[in-house]
């Protein structure tokens, strides 16, 4: 009885956030691109914010729906810059780690080079070949975004999402998920 009411109230949120989306859809993506000036970053900011619709359903007592939804989307796009900050900082340390690892020539990292090549073993076996390819190139290889985006013959943007989705990919792998 307790599972069914709380598939009743997973679908009464879906329903809400849906309506909302329905009603304050361009509103909320026009927020995101303002603050953002990305369309992808706004797509994703924008479908985030739907799910967080979705977890956290706006409060009964709100009188100012478009207030709040301004505030919260706000937010969202804080957190989210946040978490990308966060991320860069940390794929950037790893890289320097990498870098500092792979052009070190002392025979007692010979283990560590081992594993950083087992490393970029799992990411040819896990990942799309582009997403591979653009992480090897930026990563083992050294070379900056516009150099590896040239090597492959695709925009800068389109590395930074072929190495963004592989970089999520992988952890996801190595976290068992």
């Amino acid at each position: 009885m307790e599972s069914h009411n709380s598939n009743d109230n997973c679908r009464d949120n879906v329903e809400s956030a849906s309506q909302i989306i329905a009603e304050y859809g361009d509103f909320i993506w026009a927020i995101a691109f303002a603050e953002v000036k990305n369309r992808d970053q706004a797509d994703d900011i924008f479908q985030d914010f739907f799910l967080s619709l979705v977890s956290k359903p706006i409060p009964n007592n709100v009188n100012n729906i478009k207030g709040y939804l301004y505030r919260a989307i706000n937010n969202d796009i804080a957190d989210a810059t946040r978490r990308v900050q966060k991320y860069r900082a940390h794929i950037n340390k790893y890289s320097q780690k990498i870098t500092y690892s792979i052009n070190k020539s002392n025979p007692k990292n010979a283990l560590e080079e081992e594993q950083i090549n087992r490393m970029f073993d799992i990411i040819k076996e896990q990942l799309p070949r582009s997403s591979a390819q653009a992480i090897i190139l930026r990563y083992r290889d050294g070379q900056n975004t516009r150099e590896v985006a040239e090597k492959m013959g695709v925009k800068s943007k389109s590395i930074s999402r072929y190495i963004s989705t592989g970089l999520k990919k992988i952890r996801q792998h190595l976290a068992g998920k």
